[in-house]
């Protein structure tokens, strides 16, 4: 690492989006892009996970429980991309975070939150990401949100195991559409947005990441049964046997309240809405959910 180069510190390195903004800032960085890239994992044990394209990547450990983790690895950083996991405190960790950021002179935040975080009264899970916003916004630091939509990768990291085996997708979301967008999309934008390939255009806004169509679950079942060459149903299951279902895999009983309130803003149509931030800061289109699944496929079966 040179000193003379800018800094940026990806959190949750290892996970969907914070893996793909590592693989595209070591790319950036290949073309003489004077950035640094610092890659943050909870743990040592998590370090195995980062590709092999991650050689001239710093890899750190982060622990947001652990101060001297958080100070450790935001020494020299200019750029900080900001992911926490879904807690009810979630606003008590940014808030330990940005003071540390502001105490080693990070200049700029890109911070992962939800589509919808603006709503009001909203939904708990956006109440947590707005206020995590908030304190980012009375931080002084410069700060673009990203407010993705659902994740394509949803439906491998969540509701693959019964499309493998059971040939269907059991959820509580009517025939409600979702705005699907790639977590590579999302990538791609937030790696741009760190490298400051767009100036300061996106500084103080909050900015919202889809694909560009809205597809219900049925629909998604019927792309996934036409690339695999299965027959994949969409059973719109009820609200409780969703619940006990949550409960049976051990998650906690506030997050599966909070996960139905996402599933009932889908069912009432509130989660369709699509936005053209992709294709503005990317220059192409965003990827299609049947591309998605053609990259996929073999998760599927």
């Amino acid at each position: 690492m040179t000193n003379q180069n800018r800094i940026v510190l990806v959190t949750g390195a290892t996970g969907n989006v914070g893996s793909e903004i590592v693989k595209q800032l070591a790319s950036s960085v290949s073309s003489n892009v004077q950035t640094d890239i610092r890659a943050a994992v909870h743990s040592q044990n998590n370090v195995d996970k980062l590709p092999q394209y991650a050689k001239n990547v710093e890899i750190v450990t982060m622990d947001y429980n652990k101060p001297e983790t958080v100070a450790a690895a935001l020494h020299n950083v200019s750029t900080l991309y900001l992911l926490t996991l879904p807690s009810l405190r979630m606003a008590d960790t940014s808030l330990k975070v940005i003071s540390e950021a502001k105490k080693h002179g990070v200049e700029y935040i890109v911070k992962q939150s939800v589509f919808g975080a603006d709503a009001e009264p909203g939904i708990l899970i956006g109440r947590l990401h707005r206020q995590e916003e908030k304190i980012i916004e009375e931080s002084g630091i410069a700060y673009t949100f990203i407010r993705p939509s659902a994740f394509m990768q949803n439906l491998v990291n969540y509701f693959g195991y019964t499309i493998r085996t059971q040939n269907a997708i059991f959820l509580p979301a009517g025939e409600g559409k979702v705005s699907f967008v790639d977590a590579r999309d999302v990538a791609a934008v937030a790696a741009k947005l760190l490298i400051r390939a767009n100036g300061t255009r996106y500084d103080n806004r909050a900015i919202v990441g889809t694909g560009s169509e809205a597809l219900s679950y049925g629909q998604c079942a019927e792309v996934i049964s036409k690339q695999t060459g299965r027959k994949i149903a969409y059973i719109d299951i009820t609200e409780e046997d969703a619940r006990k279902g949550m409960k049976a895999m051990g998650t906690e009983d506030w997050l599966v309240e909070a996960i139905l309130e996402e599933f009932h803003q889908t069912k009432l149509g509130n989660r369709s809405k699509t936005s053209n931030t992709v294709e503005e800061i990317l220059g192409r289109k965003p990827n299609s959910f049947g591309s998605f699944v053609k990259d996929y496929v073999n998760s599927f079966n």
